[in-house]
């Protein structure tokens, strides 16, 4: 019986040796590596595409991107001799960052348009109270920079997604911007004569 399997195991065999190769079916480990790097960097990618469309659509996200605009509108004026204006649109929920090119100011070219965004469902404009007194709620709001600084500064009130208030402070005396918690105090300036614009 052994002699028997032992045959049986010598023919198996002998058939597999006598049979050559004909392909390979299946990965190597060179090929199952750049599998695994491809995928792992499309992972990666569609990791950070997400993080940025979740971040842009928070309400930090959409609120960095209104101080970074105001901030490079000052920055800009100061570094030149030009002026730019942030255009907060209450009624369309939105902002735009210009360069100033014509001396009319209440038509804004596209060639004039740097930034331009909307604030969505997790962010909107509550209202704009100017350090001169005047406050909007229902209309368009525009704050202006030149070489000298802001003309006017104020806050700018937002609300978050659960409706609280949050404030962006232009401080045209210090030409400094800054985000509160709540609706923030104005810095009222003691006279006409401290405009810069």
């Amino acid at each position: 019986m052994m002699w028997f399997l032992n045959v049986m195991t010598f023919r198996h065999l002998s058939l597999f040796r006598s049979h050559p190769r004909r392909g390979t079916s299946g990965f190597t480990l060179a090929e199952s590596m750049v599998v695994i790097v491809i995928v792992s960097l499309m992972v990666a990618l569609a990791a950070t595409n997400l993080k940025g469309v979740i971040t842009g659509n928070s309400f930090k996200g959409k609120v960095r991107g209104l101080i970074a605009a105001i901030e490079a509108a000052s920055t800009g004026a100061a570094q030149s001799d030009k002026r730019y204006e942030i255009i907060i649109d209450i009624p369309q929920q939105s902002y735009l960052l210009r360069e100033i090119t014509s001396s009319d100011l209440a038509e804004v070219l596209e060639e004039e348009i740097i930034a331009q965004e909307d604030f969505g469902e997790n962010c909107r404009i509550a209202y704009v109270l100017f350090d001169d007194g005047e406050f909007t709620s229902e209309d368009r709001a525009k704050f202006r920079a030149g070489p000298s600084g802001w003309q006017f500064g104020g806050i700018i009130v937002l609300l978050d997604a659960d409706e609280q208030p949050w404030s962006i402070v232009i401080d045209r005396l210090s030409n400094i911007v800054r985000l509160e918690q709540g609706e923030a105090q104005i810095v009222w300036p003691r006279s006409k004569d401290e405009l810069p614009f």
